[in-house]
């Protein structure tokens, strides 16, 4: 297998595969034409035969009524279930239960319908039979219709549509699911948990297969199959060529994992705990959260059977997850199933990629999110395996000559030092690098309330003489080197975790461990200090409190 990033080179021993895929994909299609008051006009001219009569508000509210008739009278003739749910609630799981077994089905299976928000189209008529078509100022409170298909290269997906014009519509898809369905698949004997594959048995096969589709036509060819059929509930196929009704598309959402599966669970746990431990302090982690299963991970690697599909719908093993929000970006890295660890670069918005959003460029976003994906876990690597080299903390106080410029070194005892390397690292993370006022407002929030964007410049150049960060190319923002987040990283474990306790207890003659509970840190340096003091006493030596 060819390994391509930090976390695989360091774990390479314990890895037995490991495969990239886009995971939940949404997509916006829209109807240019109907994104304008003139465009309304013509549109309903070419409905009506040129004609505005009967333009107005209520006409425009009557169509959602025709929506509503047509889907109840749908699902009656055919049998499918219709359900309403309350604004905001889940309804993804209930559509998954309901969906048909039978690979040879293909079609609604379920539709739902809740209220959401839109901003909608008024008509004001004046006097002298002018109209006016404006957008409301408010979003207005109104039903959108969830169609669920089964779709043999896709498996499920979901069309949303708002009954109302513009017939704006959502599509949520899974690549997981696709490349599942895909013909290649079947030879990697796959186990799939819920939205991952558990067991395969060429990872490098599988990101191959997954990576096709970033091509365009993937897509487009799944939103064109189904999503008129979904607008006939609104006008009917007469209706749509008459006013030649075409959707255009764009990308709204993406999810882009690695995952990651250890030869043993076990292995798994350990390497996943350290990584907890000894990075989420670092980078100021603000999400933690585990789900407690019903099972302990075997040590031994189970035998999986190549069943095409598995799906859990509660966690057996622990699931433990932490998330960092950047902006529209979320890093997550949570572990999956028996032996698999997952990383995730989610883009809530994809404006945030700073690419264009239709559908040409999907590619474009998909490499985008590979190489955070590289930067997130790289960082992650570093961050946790930190080791520093001879002459390093001889060197980190010495002064640094940036030009004519004389800056000083980085001394421990002073406490804006210490906050500023654990401000950096908190920054480390950001997709984007950071900037002087991204460090300014951290150091805020570490209670330095003092701390001016002119402090902030100083200390960035003091850090870039020491190769610490690095400017981006072609950018005003900063990132942190590989040397700097290991360095400072092993600098604050040694200050904060060992020196300080060390300091502490050196001096104490006992300690009542009744009254206070020791770490594991502070349970070995008590035990050497005991051990000194036995050998000491042993050859009459008397230590100096």
């Amino acid at each position: 297998m060819k390994y391509n990033n930090k976390f695989s080179e360091h774990y390479a021993d314990l890895l037995e595969g490991q495969y990239d895929c886009v995971d939940r994909i949404v997509l916006n299609a829209y109807y240019p034409k109907l994104l304008s008051g003139g465009g309304i006009r013509d549109w309903w001219r070419q409905l009506h035969d040129g004609s505005d009569c009967g333009l107005n508000t209520a006409a425009l509210m009557r169509m959602a009524g025709v929506v509503s008739k047509r889907v109840e009278a749908y699902c009656k003739k055919n049998n499918i279930p219709f359900v309403h749910y309350q604004t905001g609630q889940r309804k993804h799981e209930d559509a998954a239960e309901l969906m048909p077994s039978d690979d040879a089905s293909e079609g609604v299976f379920a539709i739902f319908c809740s209220r959401a928000t839109s901003l909608l189209w008024e008509v004001r008529e004046f006097g002298n039979g002018k109209i006016d078509i404006r957008r409301k100022k408010r979003a207005s409170l109104v039903n959108h219709y969830y169609f669920h298909i089964k779709d043999k290269k896709w498996g499920h997906v979901c069309v949303r549509m708002c009954a109302h014009p513009p017939f704006s519509c959502n599509i949520m898809l899974n690549g997981h699911e696709w490349v599942e369905h895909h013909k290649q698949t079947r030879s990697l004997s796959i186990t799939k948990e819920s939205n991952c594959f558990t067991s395969y048995n060429d990872g490098q096969k599988l990101s191959q297969i997954a990576d096709t589709l970033k091509h365009q036509g993937q897509l487009e060819k799944v939103c064109q199959r189904w999503i008129y059929g979904c607008l006939w509930f609104a006008l009917d196929y007469e209706a749509q060529k008459k006013t030649g009704f075409s959707y255009k598309f764009s990308v709204y959402q993406v999810e882009y994992s690695r995952n990651f599966l250890f030869k043993r669970g076990r292995q798994l746990d350990d390497v996943y705990q350290q990584i907890i431990n000894l990075t989420r302090e670092r980078i100021d982690m603000p999400y933690l959260k585990t789900l407690l299963g019903r099972k302990t991970r075997p040590y031994i690697t189970r035998h999986h059977s190549s069943a095409p599909e598995v799906h859990v719908q509660t966690p057996d093993y622990n699931l433990t997850v932490f998330k960092i929000h950047v902006g529209k970006l979320t890093l997550k890295l949570y572990d999956k199933g028996e032996r698999t660890l997952r990383a995730e670069v989610v883009v809530h918005n994809t404006k945030e990629l700073g690419c264009k959003r239709s559908l040409e460029y999907f590619e474009t976003m998909v490499t985008k999110l590979s190489e955070l994906m590289g930067s997130f876990i790289n960082n992650i690597t570093y961050a946790h395996s930190a080791i520093i080299d001879d002459g390093t903390m001889a060197k980190l106080g010495t002064a640094v000559q940036r030009g004519k410029t004389r800056l000083a070194g980085i001394t421990l005892t002073k406490k804006r030092n210490v906050v500023l390397m654990e401000s950096i690292l908190a920054l480390m993370i950001y997709p984007k690098g950071f900037s002087c006022c991204d460090l300014k407002e951290m150091m805020h929030t570490k209670r330095f309330k003092d701390y001016k964007i002119s402090n902030a410049r100083y200390d960035m150049r003091k850090l870039k003489g020491k190769k610490f960060v690095q400017k981006i190319k072609g950018k005003q923002n900063y990132q942190a080197t590989k040397q700097g987040i290991q360095t400072m990283l092993a600098v604050l474990c040694v200050w904060k975790q060992e020196l300080k306790p060390l300091l502490t207890l050196v001096n104490k003659e006992s300690i009542d461990k009744q009254s206070k509970e020791l770490n594991t840190v502070e349970k070995h340096f008590f035990n050497a200090r005991r051990e000194i003091k036995s050998i000491s006493n042993l050859y009459g030596i008397k230590i100096a409190s």
